[in-house]
């Protein structure tokens, strides 16, 4: 199983929670810095974007004069963020996910299962919705075109 693949733990109550690993490389990486053009470059964000989640506490560049530099644990965090991000969770959510897991642990979102079952019928109603408008624009679309002169 790759780094990225979920697998399941226990949290300190025993109760099962998911766990999305990011894909790491431990020991070059926690050495390494990254500029912000580097983060961008490589995970196909904007600059804008990677200020956006400064501001909002989810990476915490250092700074060198006028230049950022993020440490591999912000590299981390960056992966997590996007990969919350597609999953369909807030930033406050993904947020308190990359909080709750500690410093020597692999960088993670830890989900735990009702969780994760809550936001497969929060993406399951957001599809049906989608699907509804999408019907009725079509709908919409024919009418428009059957009155247009030919």
């Amino acid at each position: 199983m790759s780094k990225s693949d979920p697998t399941s733990a226990s949290d300190a109550k025993g109760e099962a929670v998911t766990v999305f690993m990011a894909d790491t490389d431990d020991a070059a990486v926690n050495a390494a810095t990254y500029t912000i053009g580097d983060l961008a470059r490589e995970f196909g964000v904007t600059l804008r974007t990677l200020r956006f989640y400064e501001d909002k506490g989810l990476l915490n560049p250092t700074r060198d004069n006028l230049t950022r530099l993020y440490s591999a644990r912000d590299r981390e965090h960056l992966q997590l963020i996007l990969k919350g991000k597609r999953l369909g969770f807030t930033l406050v959510e993904i947020g308190e996910m990359i909080a709750h897991h500690g410093e020597g642990k692999s960088a993670s979102l830890d989900i735990s299962a009702d969780t994760v079952r809550e936001q497969i019928e929060h993406l399951e109603r957001q599809r049906r919705e989608i699907d509804e408008a999408l019907v009725e624009l079509r709908r919409s679309y024919e009418s428009l075109a059957n009155t247009l002169p030919r």
